[in-house]
């Protein structure tokens, strides 16, 4: 190759493939060393540069010079050239792998080309169920594994497809994507697209909790008073939201302000339940959470879902409560803390009001803390918690015993009443 044709080949690959000319000339460089080694004996050791301004190659073998016409003698272009196609490939993928790695957690978008086959499964399954689709991207292929596409969701190829870049990986020298619908960031970045105060910043999202293709609760805040936050995001009848719910499979949305102070946050994240009192246990990381008896239900939510997005939402173990059983709960642990030697009434008002209610609550508690709360010594505090674990693990035990019993007591019932059925 001569010194025109190695820059006008760098130029070329620069040009068309989108990578840097550094990586190009480094590529051929390798690729002359390899098919010269392949002449000279792989025992050599051989430095081959390329002029980047002139493109002339000069090198060394074992240190000493190589002259231009020797490396055009002794090395076959072609050899040379298969090498370096080789090193442009990778260089390639290399490029490509670099350029989707910058785009993880960022949004794409790109067309099914189609979905895994499954055994025994008729086409209308495959795209109800769905399996993993793979997805064509800019200059890649993606995959959309069947564990991070939202439930009952249904796309055909062709359709075009949005998702989150969760993971890029090279695999047998290509690039491979991995794409998500169900991370919580996936509903942020929609949230982005769709609301145009949360693209000028007037409108930020704090939080987003998620149970894909059930519920989401998002918390926003507005930097512009003027601004309602949730208004905004929802917008009139619904307009600006309806596009994202349609995007995740009709998965329900909570749009809720967020706030600072936990007292306020914690009843907004549990809506739309209406909350009497909220009381905050910083050392557990625990909030009660008071509630009328006919608000219970609706805050806790089918299955528990309610106040388990508000948990993720504030970072708070929000448990709730009515008055009646706090009180019942609290009357329990000062019977159940006069048992344990070295917690005097005293000690043990102090550790109820900062919410340790149960004997396993207070095995977890550090010996440190402890000591301080009661003013007493840490081989006093280590031999309450040891006692305190003693106890937890006797109340697991009986509420295994339990349940046992009752789950032995169902299964005998219902064999009496298939023997009845049958006479």
């Amino acid at each position: 190759m001569n010194p025109s044709e190695v820059l006008r080949i760098v130029d070329a690959i620069h040009r068309d493939k989108r990578i840097d000319k550094e990586i190009v000339f480094i590529g051929v460089e390798a690729a002359i060393a390899t098919a010269a080694r392949k002449q000279y004996g792989e025992e050599t050791i051989i430095k081959i540069h390329v002029d980047r301004e002139t493109g002339e190659i000069s090198g060394t073998r074992n240190g000493e010079p190589i002259s231009p016409e020797e490396i055009s003698e002794r090395i076959g272009a072609q050899s040379a050239k298969q090498v370096m196609i080789q090193k442009i490939r990778e260089a390639e993928q290399d490029a490509i792998f670099e350029e989707n790695r910058a785009q993880i957690d960022q949004m794409v978008v790109g067309i099914v080309q189609r979905i895994e086959s499954g055994k025994g499964k008729s086409k209308e399954d495959l795209f109800r169920e769905g399996g993993a689709i793979t997805v064509a991207l800019h200059g890649v292929e993606a995959v959309l594994p069947r564990g991070e596409r939202i439930p009952g969701e249904v796309f055909h190829p062709g359709d075009r497809i949005r998702g989150i870049v969760i993971e890029v990986k090279k695999n047998n020298n290509r690039v491979k994507v991995i794409l998500s619908r169900i991370r919580p960031i996936f509903v942020q970045k929609l949230f982005e697209q769709e609301i145009p105060e949360i693209q000028e910043a007037v409108i930020e999202i704090k939080s987003v909790a998620r149970e894909p293709g059930y519920r989401t609760k998002i918390a926003v805040y507005s930097s512009d008073q003027r601004v309602d936050c949730v208004g905004a995001c929802i917008g009139m009848r619904g307009s600006r939201i309806k596009n994202i719910t349609e995007e995740l499979n009709d998965e329900r949305i909570d749009v809720v302000p967020w706030n600072s102070d936990m007292q306020v946050f914690i009843p907004n994240a549990l809506r739309p339940a209406e909350i009497e009192e909220v009381i905050l246990c910083s050392m557990l990381g625990r909030a009660v959470v008071l509630v009328r008896q006919d608000q219970r239900s609706l805050a806790i939510g089918r299955k528990g879902q309610n106040v388990r997005l508000a948990s993720k939402l504030c970072g708070w173990d929000v448990e709730i409560m009515t008055r009646e059983e706090l009180e019942a709960d609290i009357e329990k642990a000062i019977e159940g803390y006069a048992l344990i030697e070295g917690i005097d009434p005293e000690l043990a008002d102090r550790l109820v009001g900062e919410g340790f209610l149960t004997f396993d609550d207070l095995s977890i508690i550090e010996p440190n803390d402890l000591a301080q709360m009661g003013n007493i010594s840490m081989d006093e505090a280590e031999a309450i918690i040891e006692q305190a674990e003693q106890f937890a693990e006797q109340e697991e035990k009986i509420k295994a015993n339990r349940s046992n019993r009752e789950q032995t007591k169902t299964e005998n019932e219902e064999i009496v009443a298939e023997t009845e059925t049958d006479e």
